[in-house]
This record gives structure tokens, sequence and C-alpha cells, in this order.
């Protein structure tokens, strides 16, 4: 089955716990369709570039998933109708990276890895 990667955005005034409660049932629904969520991660509230529905900020979450596109394509119809969903992106990748995201790594670990690859004058 494909390999996809999800970033959902869920509306600023909702709790962490509602947000996390939004990531599990749309893990549900791929799982309902013959999908399977390999990894999620809650990246917490963003200020986003710009506004989207009067919000600045928003609840954003990652999910990686190995699923057919019809239930990609479900979970992405579910989230559009869903009132507390401002957006979801999906991107079909070809094999999943190992641990941790960018968002979920420390700082100075990004830091120090960006110092050692920059030439020395």
């Amino acid at each position: 089955m494909p390999l996809y990667e999800h970033v959902l955005i869920a509306r600023q005034d909702i709790s962490g716990t509602q947000a996390e409660g939004l990531v599990e049932h749309f893990s549900t629904v791929l799982a309902d369709n013959g999908g399977k969520v390999v990894d999620t991660e809650y990246w917490g509230v963003k200020t986003m570039a710009y506004k989207i529905n009067k919000n600045r900020k928003g609840h954003y979450a990652f999910l990686r998933s190995d699923a057919p596109s019809a239930a990609v394509q479900e979970m992405e119809r579910l989230a559009r109708l869903h009132d507390d969903v401002m957006r979801v992106l999906s991107i079909k990748v070809d094999v999943h990276d190992e641990g941790p995201t960018v968002q979920m790594q420390k700082r100075d670990d990004r830091d120090r890895r960006d110092r050692d690859d920059r030439p020395r004058r």
C-alpha cells in the first residue's frame, strides 16, 4: 500500500485533548477503510502565517499512514466536513523517515547539525 503523511490544523479554541481526540478519530477512519496509522505526533498550538477563518493560531497534528487512496480520500472528506478542522494536507511519500520530525526535535540538536554543515571561513 502507498505511504502517506498528513498534517491537520484544528481551531485554536479547542483543548489539547480534543485536538488529540481528532487525531484518534481520523486514525480510526483510516483503519476502518483498510489502512494503518504508523505514527502520530501532536505538535501543539502554533502561529500560522496567515488567518484562516479568523484564527491566527491552530493545533497542529502529524500522522504517518500506510493506507489505500480510497481511505485517504475518505479521511480528507470527513476532515473537510468537521467543524474543528481548518486544513488538512496529505502527501504521498516513498518511505517514512525514522525518528521524530523536525518539529519535535530539540532546538539545540537542529542548530548544532546546521552549524556542522556550514563551511568554515
